[in-house]
C-alpha cells in the first residue's frame, strides 16, 4: 500500500467540511481543532475555501499542523485550467501549498492525461501529495499506470451499508489507498439494531462503531458534524478494537447496498462496480 499521510497519527481521521459555510464552519473547525482533528477536507465545488481559510485564522491553526485536502472541479481538469484553479485554492485557503489535491470525480476522456496534469501541479509545488476520488476499480488501475508520483487516497464513499470489496481489492493491487465519505451513511446507520447491540456491548456510540469498522477495514475516514459532542465522539474512535466476529456482522450489511451519492445527485458520477 502507498505510504500516505492520511495515515500518520491522527490524519486517518479528517474532518469533512461540506455543506458548511461561514460562522457555522468556523464553530466547526474551532470544536474539530479542539477535539484533536489536523486532517481537513474541502473542494473547489463546495465553495467554501474562502471560508475554512478564514476559520483556520481565526482559530489560531497553524498550517505546519495540519493536513489540508482540496478537490479539483470536473470543469477545472483541462490542460490549461487545472494548475491555474489550483492556485486559486491555495489563494482561498491562504496556504502557500495544498497538503492533498484530489481529482473529485473521474474526467470525461483519458483518466491517464488528468492524472498526468494533476502531477504537473505537484511537481510545481502546488500540492504536497496528489490523489483521486469517487474512482472506479478500473479506473483506479488506470490511473496508477500514469501516475509520475504515488497516488496517495481514492476518496470514496464508504460505509457499512454499501459493499466496497471490489474497491478494496483494487487498492491492494495499485498501492492507492481507501479514503471514506459518507462514512455514517449520513445517519442511516441509525436504522439497524445492531450498531445499537455493539454500541451496548462495547460501551461505545453506534456511530463509533461504524467508523471503528471502516478503520479496521484499512480505510481513513472522513466525518462531518456541528454538534461539539459528536465531534469529539468521532475522533475518539482509537482506544477500542471490534472482534473478527462482530466485524463479519458488520460486513455482511453490505449487502443492503445503500448508496448516498449516485448519478441523481452528482451528474459527473461514473458506472459505479
Amino acid at each position: 500500500m502507498t505510504r500516505s499521510p492520511y495515515f500518520a497519527g491522527s490524519f486517518q481521521r479528517g474532518f469533512g467540511t461540506w455543506p458548511l459555510r461561514g460562522e457555522v464552519l468556523t464553530s466547526a473547525v474551532r470544536a474539530a481543532l479542539d477535539a484533536g482533528y489536523r486532517a481537513f477536507d474541502t473542494a473547489q465545488m463546495y465553495g467554501n475555501e474562502e471560508d475554512l481559510g478564514a476559520a483556520f485564522a481565526h482559530c489560531g491553526a497553524d498550517p505546519k499542523e495540519l493536513l489540508v485536502t482540496t478537490k479539483i472541479h470536473p470543469d477545472n481538469v483541462a490542460a490549461d485550467k487545472l494548475i491555474p484553479s489550483l492556485r486559486e485554492s491555495l489563494r482561498r485557503l491562504g496556504l502557500p501549498q495544498i497538503d492533498v489535491a484530489l481529482l473529485h470525480w473521474p474526467p470525461v476522456g483519458d483518466v491517464r492525461q488528468a492524472v498526468r496534469w494533476l502531477g504537473e501541479a505537484a511537481r510545481q509545488g502546488l500540492a504536497r501529495a496528489i490523489g483521486i476520488s469517487n474512482f472506479t476499480a478500473a479506473m483506479m488501475r488506470a490511473a496508477a499506470t500514469a501516475a509520475s508520483t504515488p497516488l496517495v487516497a481514492n476518496q470514496i464513499e464508504f460505509h457499512p451499508l454499501i459493499d466496497q470489496s471490489k474497491l478494496l481489492a483494487a487498492a491492494a493491487q495499485t498501492g492507492i489507498p481507501l479514503v471514506a465519505y459518507c462514512s455514517l451513511a449520513r445517519g442511516a446507520i441509525s436504522k439497524y439494531p445492531l450498531f445499537a447491540e455493539l454500541s451496548a456491548d462495547y460501551g461505545r456510540t453506534p456511530a463509533q462503531i461504524a467508523l471503528r469498522w471502516i478503520l479496521q477495514k484499512g480505510v481513513a475516514i472522513n466525518t462531518m458534524s456541528t454538534n461539539p459532542e459528536n465531534i469529539r465522539a468521532n475522533f475518539d474512535v482509537m482506544n477500542f478494537t471490534l472482534s473478527s466476529v462482530d466485524m463479519a456482522r458488520i460486513d455482511a450489511l453490505g449487502a443492503t447496498g445503500l448508496r448516498i451519492v449516485g448519478k441523481s445527485a452528482a451528474p459527473w458520477a461514473p458506472e459505479w462496480d
